[in-house]
């Protein structure tokens, strides 16, 4: 299993245990994903692997009742943080 595949297993287990039925978190992690990727230039597995490698994903997925309140801006601040600290 590739490195990518494993990243997205993981991160569909994450979203798997934690479901609902309310699309409100996957959806938001979703926009975070794209937001990241538009910000940064890059594509959407990379911004995918870089946000998981910083556990910036299951970050938003936890504390999505705080963070969906923040506009783009702040989300890409917070993400920034989250992956600069990791690769310190």
């Amino acid at each position: 299993m590739d490195k990518l595949q494993s990243n997205k297993d993981k991160n569909s287990e994450v979203y798997a245990s934690d479901y609902t039925g309310d699309d409100s978190i996957p959806a938001f992690v979703a926009f975070a994903i794209e937001q990241y990727k538009h910000d940064k230039g890059i594509s959407g597995e990379e911004a995918m692997e870089i946000l998981s490698k910083a556990g910036a994903l299951e970050h938003v997925a936890e504390f999505y009742d705080i963070m969906h309140q923040h506009g783009a801006k702040w989300l890409m601040e917070e993400l920034d943080d989250m992956v600069e600290r990791n690769h310190r």
